[in-house]
């Protein structure tokens, strides 16, 4: 007999307990960086998610889609400005952030999730008012270490989010898949930075894992190894020691933000290697960094 075949079917037996433990559970997934521009990584992610809820596991994905807006935003000669990480969001940008995530990026995910025999739905955070959003303000430090607020525009925080629509379709076959753009109170539009978007939904749900897929491997200590498990008092410390810095301090944030909201575990993992998800899930090996209280 096939040797890989053999391979397989032990694969399949060792995931029996993973696969319990998952059974019923709703896991959170923000999808972006390299596999969103990738036709056949998309592909493999999509397959994945099918897989999932093929296992009574209920995904509901997130998505980005800076280097897509990047892209329009050039072609139609909008200029773009960032301040502490966040894009500065005017009127004319968020009609094309609008546009390329709810549009473009939204059903391209959609599609390919159809492709590999799922029930994928694209929703954004205006639907149903998923995400209430107040206007964001960026902190910025100056040398002197005063603190001073910049406006960045229609760039939002989730102050209210509303899953009922979202428990809906989980309740059936449908795999809903959310563009992070939100409502404010007075009719406006906002743009939401998908990680924060990704963690307000999986607080909101009290989700079993939120999974935030990145260009990096995951949390590094101060010798540049990956960490694979943390408590959030180790993410406390080690961001205080500098060794969590620059891009990680975000996601940092939304894990701890998330653990507080209900989330019973975070996990920053490398959305680059294939099949991230499975091996977070339905292996002993896992794969990035857990984060728990």
């Amino acid at each position: 007999m096939n040797r890989d075949w053999i391979a397989t079917a032990r694969t399949l037996s060792e995931a029996l307990p993973y696969l319990q433990r998952y059974d019923g559970a709703t896991v959170v997934i923000k999808f972006g960086g390299h596999a969103m521009g990738d036709d056949e990584a998309m592909e493999k992610f999509a397959r994945d998610i099918v897989l999932m809820k093929q296992c009574n596991v209920h995904p509901v994905i997130v998505h980005g889609g800076g280097p897509m807006i990047n892209d329009l935003l050039k072609r139609l000669d909008i200029q773009s400005d960032f301040v502490a990480g966040k894009r500065v969001t005017d009127e004319a940008t968020v009609e094309v952030v609008e546009m390329v995530l709810t549009g473009r990026v939204n059903k391209r995910i959609v599609q390919a999730i159809n492709a590999q025999g799922g029930k994928a739905v694209g929703l954004s955070g205006k639907d149903a008012n998923l995400m209430v959003c107040d206007k964001a303000l960026a902190q910025l430090t100056g040398p002197d270490g005063t603190v001073t607020e910049a406006d960045l525009g229609f760039v939002g925080d989730p102050a209210e989010v509303n899953p009922d629509v979202v428990r809906t379709f989980l309740d059936s076959d449908f795999i809903p898949v959310i563009a992070p753009i939100g409502a404010g109170r007075n009719g406006e539009t906002y743009n939401i930075n998908g990680d924060t978007a990704a963690g307000a939904i999986a607080a909101a749900m009290k989700a079993d894992r939120l999974l935030l897929l990145t260009d990096v491997a995951g949390v590094k200590d101060a010798s540049g190894d990956v960490i694979t498990s943390l408590s959030a008092e180790d993410v406390r410390r080690l961001t205080a020691e500098g060794v969590i810095a620059g891009g990680m301090i975000p996601k940092t944030e939304t894990a701890l933000a998330a653990l507080d909201g209900g989330v019973r575990a975070v996990v920053i993992l490398d959305g680059r290697a294939p099949h991230a998800c499975l091996l977070e899930l339905f292996t002993a090996h896992g794969a990035g960094s857990l984060i728990r209280n």
